[in-house]
């Protein structure tokens, strides 16, 4: 799947809309200053400063000189332009100025832009940074040239001392430049805590000197189907990286010059197959395990016994001196005790240690863990699995099964970090549009990020304190390159900064999608691959007949909408939708959101004739009705390398739906067939996969009419195995004739893990 980006009129869609913002030097109030986050308190006034390529950037000691060398280099990037930083100059230009008197948060700043100059001031080096920030989003308003700063006085502060993004380099790698491009784009947010996911049952990231076996066999794991083969010389391909010690330094390095934390995570008891497949004393069955392509929740626990518990402590001790941060993150979510329970040295290591039960066992862990890293000055945090236990005194808990973990563990006097997975998730696609790449189940839109409140309702006020922030975590299992995991961070990382930042009564969503064009523009000039599908145009066919059709549409952020159906691209003056359209068959459409008077995204086109609604591909069908579903959007296996196809299913049950198919006169479907791996540990969730009986060796398609408990109007046996594209068509007569629009339930019978077919297209056949 290939995202297309903006069209190059969106480049001077900056200009357009400060056009709109400022006139004749005066601010227009009617319309917010285009930054995000919102600073706690902007007033604007009359006036503007010229900012060019002369401007001397005034810093008298160090610390002000490297954060004035930092905004230099942010501009030159996003403007082409690179002021000169010195001491002083009788020219007015911009002062960047640490005045300890100041006082107050240390993340906290004042910017004042008058037509003489401007003067960022902090107390400390980190508000200094974030002061430069918002600077820097005021020199990038439009395209004009030279650049002109609105006169403004700006007095900021954070809301929250946690704003953090979670990085999963377990599942899928990320490059050490990479994984600076994410800090870099965070420090331009204002967040300032990188969790890095360093350990998971699918690879272990890094190096452990004393026990050196970790990356070099923990590290690479050989990827599922056709991925896993080297189309030239046909040999397995293993998917391997780590990072070195000396490239974690380098990384903490980076993050901490742009006033970024980052903490480590080591996950235990649970997810930790790459490591027991390097040692596999650690683990508590005898059965060899290696790191694995699939996803999901496995079994496999480190053992109990005290060598582990050492061997757990040495890994500690040689990651503490690498992240001088204050938490250091233990995990332990998803910890599946069936081995423990199963295991005879496990049990017999609980009764010498006087433990009752195996979540006691794994509060035992947690504390002797914590208090480990308390000796090493380290302050331990946890997944809000860890509040089932007896907690150590000064832990903190991570609460991402929801905010009620968060809400119990603060009023137990805990501190918290707020990430819900029904918010802050940002692997969830974002939109509903064909065009998302793979993703995990359900939709985690911008708004619902922006409209989450980390401060539960109900929580005392007494108890606030403890609520540290907020922050979105993004799990890579379908997110195989970095135009991807852009895809998932942005515009929402924007809505999580505003969240973490902005005081409460300053955010406004209305106002922030009044912001977020501008902020699309900068990260074009920043070189952030942002999702275009949050800006573009969805279509619903509503209604299908043999003359016409009636479809709606909308923008997923409820921009204006205009649309042509002449096959010309729409314009500002195009038709504005305002209700659903009737198009006589054949029919072209062309939509495109629109914000000032100019597109968002490209326009998207549909055609539609009497052919092409005999046909639904995967994503316009729906899952099965009635059923516990768990719909992922999942990519082919293959091939080794570029695009794949992508499908539509339900890994708990293989079912799809064509609603309200219209059937008079169809004599047979045609399905077009793809099996991929069914790549997914399922725990404890295993008994909600179902799957019907096959009743011929490889299991059947079956189709029924009025839904998946209607009569049987078609089956067709599958192949053994698909065609060498991965695909099959089948072809399925009506045992009778139907009629009328009806519900068709599509279904492959048997279990055929560790495979499973998925549907790609579907066409009804006339007689």
């Amino acid at each position: 799947m290939t995202r297309t980006h903006p069209p190059r009129i969106l480049q001077r869609l900056g200009a357009i809309l400060l056009s709109a913002t400022l006139a004749g030097g005066a601010i227009a109030s009617e319309r917010p200053l285009p930054l995000v986050p919102m600073p706690a308190s902007v007033e604007q006034s009359q006036g503007e400063f010229v900012l060019d390529a002369r401007t001397p950037l005034l810093a008298g000691n160090e610390a002000e000189r490297n954060v004035a060398r930092q905004f230099a280099v942010f501009l030159e990037k996003g403007r082409g332009i690179a002021p000169k930083v010195v001491a002083r100059s009788r020219r007015g230009g911009i002062r960047f100025h640490l005045d300890p008197a100041r006082g107050g948060d240390p993340e906290s700043y004042s910017l004042e832009v008058t037509p003489a100059g401007a003067t960022v001031t902090a107390a400390d080096t980190a508000g200094l940074f974030h002061g430069a920030m918002t600077l820097l989003q005021l020199a990038t308003l439009d395209e004009a040239d030279p650049i002109r700063l609105p006169a403004v006085r700006i007095e900021d502060a954070p809301r929250f001392a946690w704003r953090g993004f979670m990085l999963d380099p377990a599942r899928h790698f990320w490059t050490v430049d990479q994984v600076k491009q994410v800090i870099d784009a965070m420090a331009l947010h204002k967040l300032n805590t990188l969790h890095w996911h360093l350990t998971d049952d699918q690879g272990w990231r890094g190096e452990i000197k004393r026990h050196p076996r970790l990356v070099e066999a923990g590290s690479c794991r050989v990827p599922a189907g056709d991925g896993a083969i080297d189309p030239a010389s046909g040999e397995p391909r293993p998917y391997c990286g780590h990072y070195t010690q000396d490239q974690v330094r380098e990384v903490v390095a980076y993050a901490a010059q742009r006033h970024i934390t980052v903490v480590p995570e080591f996950d235990v008891p649970g997810h930790a197959t790459a490591a027991i497949a390097a040692y596999p004393e650690l683990g508590s069955i005898d059965t060899p395990l290696q790191p694995t392509s699939e996803w999901g929740v496995f079994p496999n626990l480190f053992n109990n016994e005290e060598a582990t518990l050492a061997f757990l402590e040495d890994v500690i001790a040689e990651l503490v001196p690498l992240f001088p941060g204050r938490y250091f993150h233990i995990g332990g979510d998803e910890a599946v005790k069936d081995q423990w329970q199963a295991s005879p040295r496990v049990q017999a290591r609980m009764r010498e240690l006087g433990v009752a039960d195996e979540t006691a066992m794994q509060a035992h862990i947690v504390h002797r863990l914590a208090g480990f890293l308390e000796r090493h000055g380290k302050r331990a945090i946890g997944w809000d699995e860890i509040l089932d236990g007896e907690l150590p005194a000064d832990a903190v808990v991570m609460s991402w099964r929801g905010t009620e973990g968060g809400l119990k563990a603060a009023r137990m006097g805990h501190d918290v970090v707020m990430a819900p997975v029904s918010a802050l998730y940002l692997d969830y696609l974002q939109t509903s549009s064909p065009h998302e790449p793979p993703g995990r189940p359900a939709t985690i839109t911008l708004q619902q990020v922006y409209g989450f409140e980390p401060v539960p309702e109900g929580l005392e006020p007494e108890r606030q304190h403890h609520i540290l922030g907020v922050q979105a975590n993004l799990w890579t299992e379908h997110t195989r390159s970095f135009e991807r995991l852009q895809h998932h961070m942005f515009p929402r990382l924007a809505a999580l900064a505003e969240v973490a930042w902005s005081p409460q009564g300053k955010r406004d969503l209305e106002s922030f999608l009044q912001r977020l064009p501008v902020q699309l523009q900068r990260y074009r000039r920043w070189n952030i691959g942002y999702a275009t599908t949050p800006f573009q145009v969805d279509v619903e066919l509503q209604e299908e007949g043999d003359e016409a059709i009636r479809v709606a549409l909308s923008n997923p952020l409820d921009y204006e909408v205009r649309y042509t159906t002449d096959g010309s691209a729409p314009a500002a003056d195009s038709p504005r939708y305002e209700a659903p359209l009737e198009l006589p068959l054949p029919a072209t459409l062309q939509a495109a959101a629109f914000f000032d008077g100019h597109p968002l995204a490209p326009a998207r086109s549909w055609s539609w004739d009497a052919e092409s609604l005999l046909v639904r591909s995967d994503e316009q069908l729906d899952a099965c009705r009635g059923r516990d579903a768990l719909r992922l959007r999942l990519e082919d296996d293959g091939p080794a390398d570029g695009e794949r196809a992508i499908f539509d299913t339900d890994i708990f049950y293989p079912c799809w739906q064509w609603t309200a198919a219209r059937m008079d006169g169809v004599a047979a479907l045609k399905v077009r067939a793809g099996r991929i791996p069914y790549y997914f540990q399922l725990a404890h969730d295993e008994p909600h996969r179902r799957f019907e009986p096959a009743r011929s060796a490889h299991g059947e398609l079956d189709i029924r009419a009025g839904g998946c408990d209607g009569r049987r109007i078609a089956s067709v046996p599958l192949p053994a195995a698909p065609g060498a594209d991965g695909f099959v068509e089948l072809e399925a007569p009506l045992v009778r004739a139907i009629r009328g629009r009806q519900d068709l339930c599509l279904r492959f019978t048997g279990d055929t893990r560790p495979q499973m077919w998925v549907i790609d297209q579907v066409t009804l056949e006339k007689r």
